[in-house]
């Protein structure tokens, strides 16, 4: 009896036993293939389902005034353009429109070509949606246009007309405007309203760079600038320009603008200034006097500052200088007629020709002591002087009045006098030495000033 309990007991047990935690793992993965499979089967439907109503939505879809399409061209032919615009019915552009495009345009188009379209009329009587090749091209030229706005880019366009406000021009197929301010060579500056007409009249027809100043879509307002692309363009080159300058070179230019204290010359692309200073190796009381806007010039490279943009420049450097030749075409003792340019307590500054002065010292200018040269002679006297000294490369030449007028009397008095003029002239030259160094110590502080005067013109160069 006790046998048999325990065997039921033993057989008890062992139907009781649990499942495996392997066995309840592979069950659980057979559950969970079967919901993936069955997720996947569902979100293929139902992207199935999007597609299919995607579909019905491009054919049953009626398009509405405003829309732009793309499109495929399945028929050209007298009546028009037929274009499969991907909706129940095909659209129609009308053989008015297609009369008015331009031969360049009318040849690219071909049967199969992609096309964009704008709708005008959802349904003619016909069951076309009525559509527009001109205003899909505006519109898509607006989006262009938006774009180049924001880009801040610089554009060409087509001048296509004119009135007294400005230039009219082709923008992409959109109608823009350039203001009479806005374009270079236009400004009012004193020309008659007939002359700026003429002006306009030859840009028609021409292309030009402009950049995008304002545009408004919703008041079909497109405005645009020429001179702010050519200010674009220009610091472009300037910069390129700058690069490139080295001191010492000669350039060529053209001078665009004048001002008390210098001129402007043009490199292409960057404008250097030319101080007053450096117009001529005479004297020059106004730029006008040696340049004029629009004169084409050799110019030498002063200086380059790449950090604040500047250039200065030489006209006068770039010409033979007029020392060089002085000692060819002047002699000692020569006689020369010279103009009094300058006193000072030493003695007296003359120019013989533009830019060679000499200078007659104290001693020079008459028998005895003087005690100014102004007791002797005054600015702007015309001289007959004798040459007693030149050296070319010091830039040196000393000048008397009095052994120009001991030849006048040596040719009335006989030879004596002229010995004595000589031994007069050995007598001189320690004080020539003397005077030479003071005119050096002028020119040094002449030229200072003109470099302080040069970099100042340079900076309010740069500002403007």
């Amino acid at each position: 009896m006790h046998l048999e309990a325990a065997t039921t007991g033993d057989s008890s047990v062992q139907a009781e036993q649990p499942v495996s935690a392997e066995s309840e793992d592979a069950g659980a993965e057979v559950v969970s293939e079967e919901m993936e499979q069955q997720s996947e089967d569902e979100g293929q439907s139902q992207g199935e389902m999007q597609n299919l109503m995607a579909d019905f939505d491009r054919q049953y879809r009626t398009p509405t005034r405003g829309d732009v399409l793309d499109g495929v061209i399945v028929r050209i032919d007298k009546d028009g353009i037929l274009v499969d615009i991907g909706t129940k019915s095909e659209g129609i552009i009308s053989s008015h429109e297609v009369q008015s495009l331009s031969p360049d345009v009318l040849q690219n188009l071909k049967v199969g070509d992609d096309i964009l379209v704008y709708v005008l009329q959802p349904e003619n009587q016909n069951g076309h949606v009525v559509l527009s090749l001109n205003r899909a091209r505006a519109e898509q030229g607006w989006r262009t246009v938006q774009k180049q706005y924001e880009a801040g880019q610089t554009i060409e366009a087509e001048v296509t007309d004119f009135n007294r406000g400005g230039l009219i021009v082709n923008v992409d197929g959109v109608r823009g405007f350039v203001p009479i301010s806005q374009v270079i060579g236009l400004r009012h500056d004193g020309s008659s309203e007939g002359e700026i007409e003429n002006r306009m009249a030859a840009m028609v027809g021409k292309r030009v760079s402009l950049k995008v100043i304002e545009v408004n879509r919703s008041r079909n307002r497109l405005i645009l600038s020429e001179r702010a692309a050519m200010q674009e363009i220009r610091a472009q080159k300037k910069e390129q320009l700058l690069n490139e300058l080295h001191e010492g070179e000669i350039r060529h230019g053209k001078v665009n603008s004048i001002c008390d204290f210098g001129a402007f010359v043009d490199l292409g692309g960057a404008d250097g200034l030319v101080h007053l200073s450096e117009l001529s190796w005479g004297q020059v009381s106004h730029p006008g006097e040696v340049v004029k806007v629009g004169d084409e010039v050799d110019v030498f490279v002063l200086g380059v500052d790449r950090e604040k943009k500047k250039i200065a420049l030489s006209l006068r450097r770039s010409q033979p200088g007029p020392w060089a030749r002085i000692a060819e075409k002047y002699k000692v003792g020569d006689l020369v007629t010279a103009t009094v340019t300058k006193l000072a307590s030493f003695g007296a500054f003359a120019r013989i020709e533009d830019g060679v002065e000499g200078l007659i010292h104290v001693s020079e200018l008459g028998e005895g002591r003087v005690p100014h040269p102004r007791n002797v002679v005054q600015e702007g006297d015309e001289l007959t002087l004798r040459v007693i000294r030149i050296d070319p490369s010091r830039r040196r030449l000393g000048l008397s009045l009095k052994q120009a007028q001991g030849e006048e009397a040596g040719n009335e008095e006989g030879r004596g006098e002229g010995t004595q003029e000589a031994s007069s002239t050995d007598r001189s030259a320690p004080v020539d030495d003397v005077a030479e160094e003071a005119s050096n110590d002028e020119a040094s502080n002449a030229v200072d000033a003109e470099q302080r005067l040069a970099t100042t013109g340079a900076e309010t160069a740069g500002e403007s």
